[in-house]
């Protein structure tokens, strides 16, 4: 290894540290990323340009995510001010009857909906149409949003026996036939996150009782970040709230059923959910605003896309320097030739695992997880599922749980539910909790269910 190796692995322990202590890890990023740029470069102005770079190029990694809670946010002020929103979720609020119940309607749609679609769209439909419900029903913003973070980016996108995007690279960098690491990763899945989803909820036990003792004045204050900055535009145009909340639920039924018939997945389907909120924000504020809505139109897109930087903004120093990690990410970085250092450092650490057993399994597990916290959850899966091939030695049952394991490790992290800097902003933003609150409240369910998983895989599947 060489020194911006080393720089890189210590950056990322100091990382973890500073989230250990509560603080913002943004100076950490930042520090590391400047000098594995000295070191690469030799230049220091050179350095100092990709510290820009990092954060440009995360920009672009990241701006899908960007842009659809922005759209998301200024349908959601285009329709508040008829408040279509409240009568949306009035119905939703008879089934919403205890913080208990509300956890788990909310984890089923969001698991099935991503289990289809991917999580990156099911959030903010689950976010803009269930959350509210929950929590006026006594459900914390935070354990919402760790529910749809464990149903979602973890346990429907690690499993992903639907798509099979996850399975279907891990089979192939293995060398053995996708329907057995789909089968694997399918149950590793569900051992994971059922854990992890009792565990979440008995930790938050507290708070729960705590937010809901304090009642409606609490629930009020603390609904969803979109919600509470849509409320704050004037109510008028009240005769239009029931046929927007018409077009609102038929437009998302025909998203739903375009995604089934076009066979639209992930980034596509997230940008067929931002078009379609594009447009009901456009109609929504002309027939409210009349001529004044050619005006106003620019008013709603401008305070999503404000609101969608103020949540995530902080994301991109952080994301920058994981960024550097990735091998096919990185050149956009620091040029051709730079080395992916997050990977190198992995296949280093691979060398050192034996072929079967608890060591090699959870060997694999941390190697999944080291993987992901580059944010992406899908860049590890051909590293994790070549080393499971090369590991069986032609054992084809073994490579496929050890390829499983190693795609729970590296989606349940960088998917994500403990890495801030994943799709994890996206359900932070939607529902208005910080992310990094958020990627600890995560994280003793996650490796609990991780640990619990990998046990299970050693046991009954290798």
């Amino acid at each position: 290894m060489t020194l911006a190796h080393w720089i890189y692995a210590l950056g990322t322990l100091a990382v973890v540290i500073t989230m250990v202590f509560r603080r913002n890890v943004l100076v950490p990023c930042i520090i590391s990323t400047f000098l594995i740029g000295l070191l690469f470069t030799g230049s220091f102005v050179d350095a100092v340009v990709v510290v820009f770079k990092a954060n440009m190029t995360a920009l672009f990694e990241l701006g899908g995510i960007f842009l659809i809670i922005a759209l998301m946010m200024a349908m959601l002020k285009s329709l508040s001010v008829t408040g279509a929103d409240e009568l949306l979720v009035s119905p939703l609020k008879r089934m919403m009857v205890s913080p208990f119940v509300s956890y788990i309607v909310l984890i089923l749609s969001t698991y099935v909906i991503s289990l289809f679609f991917w999580p990156t769209p099911a959030v903010p439909l689950i976010g803009t149409l269930l959350v509210p419900a929950a929590i006026e029903a006594g459900l914390p913003p935070m354990v919402a949003a760790m529910a749809l973070a464990l149903a979602g980016q973890g346990m429907a996108l690690s499993g992903d026996f639907i798509i099979q995007g996850a399975p279907g690279l891990s089979g192939k960098a293995a060398g053995i036939p996708i329907p057995m690491v789909t089968s694997d990763g399918a149950i590793l899945s569900l051992v994971t996150g059922i854990p992890a989803i009792i565990i979440g909820y008995i930790m938050m036990k507290k708070e729960i009782e705590d937010f809901k003792a304090k009642g409606k004045q609490v629930s009020s204050s603390t609904k969803p970040t979109m919600a509470a900055q849509a409320d704050t535009v004037e109510k008028k145009g009240q005769n239009y709230a029931g046929f927007l909340v018409v077009l609102l639920i038929v437009s998302m039924a025909a998203v739903v059923f375009a995604m089934f018939r076009f066979n639209i997945r992930g980034g596509d389907a997230s940008a067929l959910l931002g078009g379609t909120a594009v447009l009901i924000m456009t109609v929504a504020t002309l027939l409210v605003e009349g001529v004044r809505g050619f005006d106003k139109i620019a008013d709603h897109l401008t305070d999503g896309l404000v609101f969608a930087f103020r949540v995530m903004g902080q994301i991109l120093p952080i994301a920058g320097f994981f960024f550097l990690g990735n091998p096919e990410v990185v050149v956009n970085i620091l040029g051709e030739g730079a080395p992916g250092y997050l990977f190198d450092i992995g296949q280093i650490l691979a060398s050192y695992i034996p072929a079967k057993g608890f060591l090699a399994a959870f060997g694999m597990l941390i190697l999944g997880i080291i993987t992901g916290l580059d944010g992406s959850g899908f860049s590890g899966l051909p590293m994790t599922g070549t080393l499971a091939g090369a590991m069986a030695a032609g054992n084809e049952s073994l490579a496929s749980a050890l390829a499983a394991i190693g795609q729970i490790g590296s989606i349940w992290s960088g998917g994500g539910t403990f890495i801030a800097w994943s799709s994890l902003v996206a359900v932070a933003g939607i529902v208005g909790v910080p992310v990094l609150d958020l990627a600890r409240k995560n994280f003793i369910p996650v490796m609990i269910g991780m640990a619990i998983s990998t046990i299970f895989a050693v046991l009954f599947l290798m």
